[in-house]
C-alpha cells in the first residue's frame, strides 16, 4: 500500500494507520451504479478501500450525464453498461484497488451471493423492492448496509445493522403504492443532493470498515437542499413485529420461479430476466433480427428497435424494452424477438 498517497487521509485521525490498513484490506459491494452508486464507488476507491463490487443491470444514457459524474459522452457513445464504465473508471483513479464490476439484474436468485463477501453494502438503487431485496438478504446474512436516495432537492439516508440497529423495514414496513413517491424521471434531480447523501453513505461505511461503529449516527437522515432544511430521526429499537429483523421472514427472497418481470419506474420501459442461465451469442441473434428492424451491437450489449419499441439485450438474455408499461405487452415482444 502506497501510504504516500493516503497521507492527508491517514493524518485524520478518525482514520489514522491503523485505519488506512483496514481500508485496503476491505471489501464493499456497490449495488446500482447510477448517481449515488458510481459517486460512492469514486469516493471508496479514492479512500484505498482495496475491493469493490460494483453491480449495475443498466446502460448509460446522456439524459444520466448531468448527475452521474463518473460517466462521460463517449461512455454514452460507446453503449457501456454502468458497471463497466464505472469500472473502468475506478481503474484510472487507484490501480491499486480490485475492482469488480457485474451487469446483471439483483433479485431473489444471486442477490445473496453476490454480496455473501462484502463487508458492507452501499444502495445505490433507485426502487423500494430492490431496497427491500437488499435489506432481507443482508439481513438474513448479517452484512451491514447503507441506505441512501435521492430525488429532486431532497434526500434520505440510514446504516443497518442487522439484529443491532432498526432494519429498512423496522422504519418502512410497506413499500410505497405504485405512482405514489416521485422519481427522478416525474420530480427531477439536481446533482448537489446526490454528493449530499453519497458523502452521508460513505462516511457511514468508512467508520464500519475501520471498525469505528460508535461513530455512526443512528439515524435517519432527511435533508432538502432547495428548502434548506434537515432532520435527523433518532431510531433506537427494533419493530417487534418486523418480519425480516424479528421473525426471520424474508418475504422478498422467497420468489420462485418463472422469468422476472420489473417495470422501470418513470421510463416507459420494462425489465425482462430469463429464469435459466444463458448466454447470448449477439452476432447470431443479429443475424436473426436484421430484417425485422435496426440492429447494433458491442461486446456488452444489442440494440434492437421496431416500430415504437427499442430492445437493449445483454449478454445473459435480460432485455430492457422501452416503448411500454404493460408486462404483457413487454413480454410478447420479448418472445417474439428474443424466445421464450
Amino acid at each position: 500500500m502506497n501510504l504516500e498517497r493516503y497521507s492527508r487521509q491517514i493524518l485524520f485521525p478518525g482514520i489514522g494507520k491503523e485505519g488506512q490498513q483496514r481500508l485496503a484490506q476491505s471489501h464493499a459491494v456497490i449495488i446500482g451504479c447510477g448517481a449515488l452508486g458510481a459517486m460512492s464507488a469514486e469516493m471508496l476507491a479514492r479512500a484505498g478501500v482495496g475491493r469493490l463490487r460494483l453491480i449495475d443491470r443498466d446502460f448509460i444514457e446522456e439524459s444520466n450525464l448531468h448527475r452521474q459524474i463518473m460517466f462521460e459522452e463517449r461512455d454514452v457513445a460507446d453503449r457501456l453498461p454502468k458497471a463497466i464504465a464505472a469500472a473502468s473508471h475506478v481503474n484510472r483513479i487507484n490501480s491499486e484497488v480490485r475492482v469488480e464490476a457485474i451487469v446483471k439484474d439483483v433479485n431473489y436468485s444471486n442477490v445473496e451471493e453476490l454480496i455473501r463477501d462484502a463487508d458492507v453494502l452501499l444502495d445505490g438503487t433507485d426502487n423500494f423492492e430492490a431496497r427491500f431485496l437488499i435489506n432481507d438478504a443482508a439481513v438474513k446474512l448479517g452484512k451491514p448496509w447503507v441506505y441512501g436516495a435521492a430525488v429532486s432537492s431532497y434526500g434520505v439516508q440510514m446504516t443497518i445493522r442487522p439484529r443491532i440497529t432498526p432494519c429498512l423495514r423496522c422504519v418502512f414496513p410497506e413499500m410505497p403504492a405504485p405512482g405514489t413517491s416521485p422519481t427522478c424521471d416525474t420530480a427531477g434531480v439536481i446533482l448537489p443532493i446526490i454528493a449530499t447523501v453519497a458523502s452521508h453513505q460513505v462516511a457511514e461505511a468508512l467508520k464500519i470498515l475501520t471498525g469505528q461503529i460508535e461513530k455512526l449516527h443512528g439515524s435517519l437522515l432527511q435533508f432538502d437542499l432547495w428548502q434548506n432544511t434537515s432532520t435527523r430521526l433518532k431510531l433506537r429499537e427494533r419493530a417487534e413485529d418486523c418480519p425480516a429483523c424479528q421473525q426471520n421472514r424474508y418475504d422478498f427472497l422467497a420468489a420462485r420461479g418463472g422469468q422476472l418481470v420489473t417495470t422501470l419506474c418513470g421510463r416507459n420501459a420494462v425489465q425482462i430476466s430469463p429464469s435459466t442461465v444463458v448466454r447470448v451469442d449477439f452476432a447470431k441473434l443479429a443475424e436473426q433480427m436484421c430484417d425485422a428492424g435496426e440492429v447494433s451491437y458491442n461486446r456488452h450489449l444489442l440494440k434492437f428497435k421496431s416500430g415504437e419499441h427499442e430492445i437493449t439485450v445483454f449478454p445473459d438474455a435480460r432485455c430492457i424494452i422501452k416503448g411500454t408499461d404493460d408486462p404483457n405487452v413487454a413480454r410478447s415482444i420479448y418472445a417474439r424477438y428474443i424466445g421464450a
